[in-house]
């Protein structure tokens, strides 16, 4: 593995049962680097994140954090080695405060200082969880449990966070203040490796991208190259 690679995944397939969700994917996601996997519905976008937590067993190929092969481990450990996600549909608590969504994602850690110094980040970066420090997740907008599922992944002080399509279900202004918030967490420091059905809008911010066709990679290249691709603007762009 490249010394600034810090995920690479060589030649995984993955089943549910007898039925192959991806066949021979090959990725690499340098170290700082905001990259984006595009794709249709069952493409097998979020399988690609669930076989790089763990949630599902790859049963071809390898994957690799930090130079550690992964791809056995339990979800756990891989969380804690420093990978931590956004999923689809946010899936926050919703009987749980505001604060204690947080807090779960600190769930791992035992550095106190450090916890409530990432708190304070993420309330700067949402001012709106602040002012809902002690209500229930379940009052917030869908908007504001976005907010909080970013949050949420934040406390775990990932090396590399994963996001499942991030702007389902926001309204045009929120995606577009998002995508921004998205932006700013990669320049501080944050690997992201986001799945998204928005291809414009993920392109936008991303450095790279890959895209996904029946559980393969059809395409890869930079942000630049895919949105001149003619196969990307009559698929995914809609631009002609």
């Amino acid at each position: 593995m490249e010394l600034d690679t810090i995920l690479s995944i060589k030649a995984m397939d993955a089943h549910y049962g007898k039925f192959c969700a991806l066949r021979n994917i090959d990725l690499a996601i340098r170290k700082g680097s905001l990259v984006c996997l595009l794709g249709s519905n069952a493409a097998g976008k979020t399988t690609t994140l669930k076989t790089i937590l763990g949630a599902v067993r790859p049963s071809a190929g390898s994957i690799e954090f930090m130079g550690e092969r992964i791809d056995q481990m339990p979800t756990e450990k891989i969380v804690g080695m420093g990978i931590s996600i956004v999923p689809e549909n946010r899936r926050i608590f919703p009987k749980m405060t505001v604060l204690d969504n947080l807090e779960l994602g600190a769930y791992l850690r035992r550095d106190k200082a450090g916890i409530e110094k990432d708190k304070e980040m993420v309330f700067e970066l949402f001012p709106r969880l602040k002012e809902r420090v002690k209500q229930y997740a379940a009052t917030l907008s869908g908007g504001e449990q976005q907010m909080l599922a970013t949050g949420r992944a934040l406390m775990s002080s990932p090396k590399l966070m994963l996001m499942d399509e991030p702007s389902m279900g926001l309204a045009p202004v929120l995606v577009d203040n998002l995508f921004d918030i998205i932006k700013k967490i990669n320049r501080e420091g944050v690997t992201i490796f986001m799945v998204e059905q928005n291809a414009n809008m993920a392109l936008m911010i991303a450095d790279y991208g890959y895209v996904l066709q029946n559980g393969s990679i059809a395409l890869h290249g930079t942000s630049e190259f895919l949105l001149g691709n003619e196969m990307m603007r009559h698929a995914y762009l809609a631009t002609g």
